[in-house]
């Protein structure tokens, strides 16, 4: 069976990207669906909500739940668009669901060490990079229930987009950051020893349904990159395309009753400030699916 990330296939890979390319959104209203609850989407919100993703690998919707702050929301709108298998990972509460708030973070301790749970801005990445292969977070589902006074807003791309865009400057890039140790996790400790051993990786792998996966994040610091000339010549493709503004680099916040549902693309978070009246609140749930699997 032929693979357009085969590298030596061109043919697949021109049919796939001239596709890909054609249907890509430009515009953040180009993947926003309103829906009304949340928790029981219509048929047709359903299934654009899914074909966004099978298009674009996400999309964003504006629900009608505002406020309400009912840990359920996320957890069924996930389990509508096939993702049920939740990363039940040390920050998630009883239910697998991550609150990402500032308030939260400082009254378990956790400011300092973990930046999503902080006001400062988180640069690109995707979710769970640090996971081991058998829990690869292939399904992300953010809900906001509150924004922030100003800022958090985020930026965007898939990373089919990221990958054709690496390719055509340099097959060789792709190939460097597919090898199995590309980047490596370096352990966490905590008061116990190793809480979490030393996880290698590559960036891109295929799933075993032949889709595209991407295992990223611009960090500087507890990342260890593979030392060889290869490598960090595409290391360093991938941060000036992550640099630079492309025309399917998409721009947004969401607000009260929005979320973004995705096969784990690549983002960023805008640093922000609170309130004592506006603390941002989102709910963010990894799935080892992708949007649709189980659909």
């Amino acid at each position: 069976m032929t693979s357009p990330f085969e590298l030596d296939d061109t043919r697949a890979y021109a049919r796939w990207r001239q596709r890909k390319l054609d249907t890509a959104p430009r515009r953040l209203e180009d993947i926003l669906v309103e829906i009304g609850d949340p928790r029981r989407l219509t048929l047709a919100e359903r299934d654009r909500l899914l074909g966004l993703n099978a298009i674009a690998n996400m999309a964003v919707y504006a629900g009608q739940s505002g406020r309400d702050a009912d840990k359920d929301i996320p957890r069924r709108l996930g389990a509508q668009l096939g993702l049920t298998t939740l990363d039940n990972h040390w920050l998630t509460d009883d239910a697998a669901i991550s609150p990402i708030s500032v308030r939260g973070a400082e009254e378990r301790g956790e400011r300092r060490e973990f930046i999503p749970y902080t006001d400062k801005p988180i640069k690109w990445h995707t979710d769970g990079y640090y996971n081991p292969p058998e829990r690869t977070v292939r399904g992300l589902l953010l809900h906001c229930v509150e924004s922030a006074a100003s800022g958090g807003e985020n930026q965007l791309l898939d990373h089919e987009i990221a990958y054709i865009l690496l390719r055509d400057e340099n097959p060789d890039y792709v190939r460097a950051l597919s090898e199995p140790d590309a980047m490596t996790i370096p352990p966490r400790l905590d008061e116990n020893g190793v809480a979490r051993a030393e996880q290698p990786g590559p960036v891109f792998s295929v799933n075993a349904d032949g889709t595209l996966h991407m295992r990223y994040t611009a960090r500087t610091v507890s990342i260890a990159w593979r030392q060889d000339a290869a490598m960090q010549a595409a290391r360093a493709a991938l941060e000036g395309i992550l640099a630079r503004p492309t025309p399917w680099t998409l721009h947004g916040r969401l607000e009260p009753g929005m979320g973004l549902v995705s096969n784990n693309v690549l983002h960023d978070r805008a640093g922000f400030s609170e309130t004592p009246w506006r603390r941002r609140l989102l709910y963010r749930a990894r799935y080892y699916e992708r949007v649709g699997a189980s659909a």
